[in-house]
């Protein structure tokens, strides 16, 4: 190795290049202050949750049943009556006009029905402009129904001498059959993130993005920066070996972007209170296997590229795909089959696994062990490709 390699010269290579990353004390903001900023506001952002809906009633019945179904909804804190309607066409109004999310409309003789053991039933529009946010109301408007109605149904409804608690946790759904006859008692339970709240499975993943992000940021524009310099060819004529460059090139991104992911994790441990429950120590080993692999995509690309502009462009064009790709969004499990197949491909596919399967489940080296080792090998591929054409750069 020492024939290959001769350390004295990697380290001043690498002193040169600490001392130019950290000479800027613009340049240590950017890389240690602006991946906190970032986690903080995706953090918040990135939160598919929907509070404080605004719902219009229309109340048909206005007996204790039906105000106290209206009571479920708003109760439960997803919900808030934004004003009663006297007319079906009111409630098309405000869905049109944008003055309300969701409609609910309780229809006459509700409590008669009720009380008499028959079948009824209520209308709830949703403003299905935005997909998810509909698929949410929709998801949390039938739980609170069917809660109260089984509430009602099981002799805890208003008229019964009991009181219905409107408040319906996501992923908590229970519901009886008369007590008069045997029935079905159903309970569905969330587990690792019992509450289903978003920023708890975001927020790791938020994690990986911004350690991609600043890996790709710092060794694509490593080499290129160099050659708008005129350095590059100084570099090349000095005794410098490609492979000792290339290690004087990754090295300070690898420190970087540890350093990153060391803070980006404090932060959402102490500000967002993620749960973390695995091992402190398989985390920064699997994190180490992902940097290599992004640090090869970065050096790739700053051996394809002219100019620090294009370089930038290029990291762009790989990095929203990646995100895209990686399940952060989006379930790939919905995606076309063609870009299923393509995922393989993406690192942050396998990071995004490892990071969420740490923080939530408490995974460790059994479980996790094949998402570490397809991102060890993609890393070794896109290095050895990159330090190959470097080479070829080189001559």
């Amino acid at each position: 190795m020492s024939a290959l390699l001769n350390w004295h010269r990697v380290r001043e290579l690498l002193r040169k290049e600490f001392r130019q990353m950290f000479r800027d004390p613009r340049a240590r903001r950017l890389l240690f202050v602006a991946p906190i900023v970032q986690l903080i506001i995706f953090g918040y952002a990135v939160n598919t949750d929907v509070r404080n809906a605004r719902l219009m009633v229309l109340d048909r019945d206005n007996s204790a049943q039906s105000r106290a179904l209206v009571d479920a909804m708003t109760s439960s804190g997803y919900f808030v009556v934004a004003a009663h309607a006297e007319r079906t066409s009111e409630l098309v109004r405000a869905l049109d006009h944008g003055d309300a999310l969701a409609t609910l409309e309780i229809p006459r003789k509700f409590a008669a029905d009720l009380s008499a053991g028959r079948p009824t039933s209520v209308q709830f529009l949703v403003d299905g402009t935005t997909a998810n946010t509909a698929n949410v109301l929709l998801g949390y408007a039938g739980r609170i129904i069917s809660q109260w109605g089984a509430a009602h149904s099981s002799g805890r409804g208003p008229g019964s001498g009991g009181t219905a608690s409107g408040r319906a946790p996501p992923g908590n759904v229970a519901g009886s059959a008369s007590p008069t006859r045997p029935g079905v008692d159903f309970r569905a339970r969330a587990w690792y993130n019992p509450g289903l709240v978003s920023r708890v499975y975001n927020v790791p993943a938020v994690i990986g993005t911004i350690v991609l992000m600043m890996t790709l940021l710092l060794t694509s524009l490593a080499v290129v920066r160099e050659r708008e310099l005129g350095t590059l060819e100084q570099l090349m004529v000095s005794p410098l070996k490609p492979l000792e460059l290339v290690i004087g090139k990754t090295v300070p991104p690898v420190f970087v972007a540890f350093v990153d992911l060391i803070l980006v994790t404090v932060i959402s441990l102490l500000w967002f209170h993620i749960p973390f429950r695995g091992s402190a120590l398989f985390l920064p080993a699997a994190s180490l296997v992902f940097i290599l692999s992004g640090l090869g995509v970065g050096l790739f690309i700053s051996t394809i590229s002219a100019t620090q502009q294009e370089a930038f462009m290029s990291m762009f064009f790989f990095f929203l795909p990646a995100i895209l790709l990686s399940g952060f969004l989006f379930p790939i499990a919905n995606m076309p089959e063609s870009l299923q197949y393509l995922t393989y491909l993406n690192p942050l596919r396998y990071f995004l696994e490892i990071v969420r399967g740490v923080f939530l489940r408490g995974a460790g080296w059994q479980i996790l062990w094949p998402q570490v080792l397809v991102l060890f090998l993609i890393g070794v591929g896109v290095l050895g490709a990159a330090t190959q054409r470097f080479r070829k750069t080189a001559r």
